[in-house]
């Protein structure tokens, strides 16, 4: 399973120069609003027709510009699930997943499919009710239904949870996770929720203006971000401008402090960043006084602003996240972080 992607779009002052490659499983396209993430899954889907490029789907080209391919959206079988699901509203729950059958000619095999897709997504009994009679995981899953009954090569879904309050947020993020571990095919997950993001997927592409500025496996992007803008896309809090002075050293201007780093320094080093969870009083590299300016209480945490003693007073205040059970009565007078947690951010 593999999609290749490699377009370009212009609309007006925006252009977007979008180039990754999936091998499998669920990959994001994580970036914040307007930075082309829909437009992108509209020109894979061939809603959209791009400028230039190709796009490769298991081995089927759905469009070339070069060779003058572009296949119509329905022969392309990609599965598009839309923010708002797209239901039908005067329709049934049955007869909107009939609507992905059409193609079966066989009335007791759609049946059968039919009967097989509402069992998996947890959809029996409510064959009858429209979409304003369910709830938003019903809705959901009555969309992902439909989709799949086509046997669609990949799976891409648009926002899903967006308009969802926070609690069915969560809930319906483990109901996908396990839908698109069934489905076992190719999945692009469009998000600007970086929890989303890491929580589905293997693999994320940033996209930042309509370029794509860093692919990694999910887990090693959020180690190693790469660069400053794609530090800020996983939501590192604190990032501050710095430069090399040693193979394993770093001088961060801002906080007017040096650094050791466990990952040898480039010469292109323009900035650190250091994620707000990985300070702590008991770690003694990188270690020096601070002085805490300000807290916010969270229900299970505390965000805990703090500067360190010789820091630039034009810099910002650099933020701590501690767990409620590892707060202490009195304010620590030192901080330190390890070597393996400071970001090495290049242009």
């Amino acid at each position: 399973m593999s999609l290749t992607v490699e377009i370009r779009k212009n609309i007006g002052e925006f252009r977007l120069d979008a180039a990754f490659e999936t091998d499998g499983g669920v990959s994001g396209l994580l970036g914040a609003s307007g930075s082309g993430k829909s437009m992108t899954l509209m020109c894979i889907a061939g809603v959209v027709k791009p400028d230039s490029g190709k796009i490769v789907l298991n081995g089927t080209t759905l469009f070339d510009s070069e060779r003058r391919i572009n296949l119509t959206p329905q022969q392309r079988r990609v599965g598009y699930l839309f923010q708002n699901y797209a239901l039908f509203p005067n329709m049934t729950l049955r007869q909107n997943i009939m609507c992905g059958l059409h193609k079966e000619k066989s009335p007791q095999k759609k049946e059968n499919i039919f009967q097989e897709m509402i069992e998996l997504m947890q959809l029996s009994g409510l064959e009858n009710r429209r979409p304003g009679q369910l709830s938003g995981g019903q809705q959901q899953r009555t969309a992902l239904a439909r989709i799949l009954v086509g046997d669609p090569g990949l799976l891409m879904l648009d926002e899903p949870f967006s308009a969802l309050d926070s609690h069915l947020r969560e809930q319906l993020q483990v109901e996908t996770q396990k839908l698109l571990e069934r489905f076992g095919k190719d999945a692009l997950l469009v998000t600007h929720n970086r929890d989303e993001a890491y929580h589905l997927c293997g693999k994320i592409a940033l996209i930042d203006s309509g370029k794509i500025i860093a692919h990694k496996d999910t887990k090693g992007l959020f180690s190693d971000p790469g660069s400053r803008q794609a530090a800020i896309l996983t939501g590192c809090k604190n990032i501050a401008d710095a430069k090399k002075t040693g193979d394993y050293e770093i001088f961060i201007t801002d906080w007017n402090l040096r650094f050791t780093t466990s990952k040898p320094v480039r010469d292109d080093l323009c900035a650190v960043g250091v994620r707000a969870h990985n300070f702590a009083p008991s770690i003694a590299e990188n270690r020096f006084p601070v002085r805490v300016t300000n807290e916010i209480e969270k229900p299970f945490e505390y965000n805990i602003q703090f500067r360190y003693e010789n820091q630039q007073k034009k810099s910002r205040d650099i933020w701590w996240l501690v767990p409620k059970e590892k707060r202490t009565q009195q304010p620590p007078s030192e901080l330190g972080v390890a070597p393996e947690d400071i970001m090495l951010l290049y242009k």
